[in-house]
């Protein structure tokens, strides 16, 4: 598919929230917005959902009777790599890093504002679109390769699931090696949008690449933490 076909293509979002006033609101504003909008009442359903309607985004609550937003993520994430964003209620921030660290992308806290979710997902939806058209090119360092055309990450020939927000994040450290980027360059390389916990954030899915991409992310080879900087891919691999 050419790169302004998808533009063109009406994106499918799945919701998934056990409130039904949550659930309307939110599909008939999205379906203003020209949204294909599919919906679930929990963490089952959705997965049903997910692996049907093959939806372009998923808005995913945390708090759900028989699946939770976090099992969800659990079971989904060994299946496909769809950018999810989460609408929390809860306020602590051990709750959005343990989303993060489950493979979501972002985060809403509830109650949230209509406008301030559609740009979210614009956002979103705008850097995955961002990645599937780039034009093909392979960086490798070591035993780890990326082709960004086709969208594949592999360690020692085996290919690594990364999410949208971790495969750009790699992507934008792997593209200058030895660069020193702080936490806020990275957020703005990556595209997304500003939010509570930004630092905190990068952090959440530099650890998360490590433990995917690192033989002992303890001792990570690849990806080096800039003390009172930020982050830097070794230049010497």
């Amino acid at each position: 598919m050419q790169p302004v076909e998808e533009e063109r293509r009406v994106k499918t979002i799945l919701v998934v929230d056990d409130k039904a006033n949550v659930r309307t609101l939110v599909k008939d504003y999205l379906t203003q917005e020209n949204y294909r909008v599919v919906t679930a009442e929990n963490g089952q359903q959705g997965l049903y959902a997910a692996r049907h309607e093959k939806p372009d985004l998923i808005l995913l609550d945390i708090m759900m009777p028989e699946m939770s937003g976090y099992d969800f993520l659990r079971a989904f994430r060994k299946e496909k790599d769809t950018p999810i964003i989460l609408l929390t209620a809860r306020m602590e921030e051990s709750d959005k890093v343990l989303g993060l660290e489950l493979g979501a992308d972002d985060y809403v806290t509830k109650p949230f504002g209509m406008r301030e979710l559609a740009a979210r997902i614009q956002a979103v939806l705008r850097r995955a679109a961002k990645e599937s058209a780039a034009a093909s090119e392979v960086l490798r360092s070591g035993d780890l390769m990326m082709d960004k055309g086709s969208h594949v990450v592999k360690v020692r020939e085996e290919v690594v699931n990364l999410t949208p927000s971790e495969f750009d994040l790699l992507a934008v450290l792997m593209g200058a090696p030895g660069r020193a980027f702080t936490r806020m360059e990275l957020l703005e390389r990556m595209q997304g949008s500003a939010f509570e916990g930004v630092e905190r954030t990068i952090d959440v899915h530099v650890r998360n690449l490590r433990a995917k991409i690192e033989a002992d992310p303890s001792q990570p080879v690849y990806i080096e933490t800039v003390f009172g900087v930020g982050y830097r891919f070794r230049s010497d691999r």
